[in-house]
């Protein structure tokens, strides 16, 4: 009987493993179809206590910074404070002029967030369905003359600007700070003792026209221009300019706003940093650099 019953005692137990095997398989194909198989999380992408940022979306859950030029050295400690409080967020950052940059989003350039020194070229990219959400506004500037330390040009009060054979140091006519700037001189024009052709003149004393604000800055730096009108903040970065005080009540405020960009692959993160940008500890270093709140 111990021969005839040994095939029989195989053939159950084969029978029983069939049985589980195809049980485990039928239990992972409705799980598959279900769509609650868990992820297997890499080391890199595990969760960790303290992070501020919920769930990464990517394994390195980095964000690209797009800023305006102005920006670039406040945006270098907020990398810092960024990744310090969200260790697994790493943020890449370019700077340019704003113009420069919505076009470069325009044509396809990867980009998380768009921090821009007005608000108008985060409008161009809302009307054109590039963004996530409306612009938030995060921090204001104000304009001033810088000149050369050693001031050759002798420079006193910005109705110099007009002076015959001054040289002038501007930016492209895309770029934001030559619309503010502008704005100044027009408001100059209605104050007493700057004659009508005020406007006319400084135009035609523009030598050179720069791609952005921290170009603007380089050349009077250098002594190749005379004066040139800049924001606030890029003056105070500046240990090689000086400033000549504007005019109370006719400065010109900048607005400075930010969007996160349609397509990004991080959108929470994205949010997230722009959040974090308007609250407590992006506003601290903005004000460290001589950014302004926001209104």
């Amino acid at each position: 009987m111990g021969v005839v019953g040994a095939p029989r005692h195989r053939r159950f137990r084969a029978a029983v493993l069939w049985s589980v095997i195809l049980a485990f398989a039928g239990a992972l194909v409705a799980c598959a179809s279900s769509g609650s198989v868990a992820p297997i999380s890499s080391p890199s992408t595990a969760g960790t206590a303290g992070d501020s940022i919920p769930g990464p979306e990517s394994p390195s859950a980095g964000l690209t910074i797009l800023g305006a030029a102005s920006l670039r050295g406040a945006l270098d400690q907020v990398r810092i404070d960024w990744e310090v409080a969200n260790p697994r967020s790493n943020l890449t950052i370019s700077t340019d002029s704003s113009s420069a940059l919505e076009t470069q989003i325009e044509q396809g350039a990867p980009a998380d967030v768009f921090l821009s020194a007005d608000t108008t070229n985060p409008a161009k990219l809302v009307t054109k369905g590039l963004t996530t959400g409306d612009p938030v506004v995060f921090a204001r500037n104000e304009l001033t003359v810088i000149v050369p330390t050693s001031n050759p040009a002798r420079i006193t009060t910005p109705a110099d600007l007009a002076k015959p054979g001054l040289k002038i140091i501007a930016a492209g006519d895309g770029v934001p700070i030559t619309a503010y700037a502008l704005k100044l001189i027009a408001n100059l024009v209605r104050q007493p003792g700057y004659p009508a052709g005020f406007l006319d003149a400084y135009v035609s004393n523009i030598a050179s026209k720069e791609d952005n604000v921290k170009a603007v800055v380089a050349k009077i730096e250098l002594g190749e221009g005379d004066a040139a009108i800049v924001y606030a903040t890029d003056a105070k970065a500046s240990r090689k300019v000086a400033t000549i005080a504007v005019p109370p009540g006719v400065n010109v405020p900048a607005t400075y706003a930010g969007v996160a960009v349609k397509g990004t692959a991080n959108p929470t993160s994205a949010q997230a940093f722009l959040d974090w940008l308007v609250g407590p500890g992006g506003q601290a270093i903005l004000a460290g650099f001589g950014f302004l709140p926001p209104k």
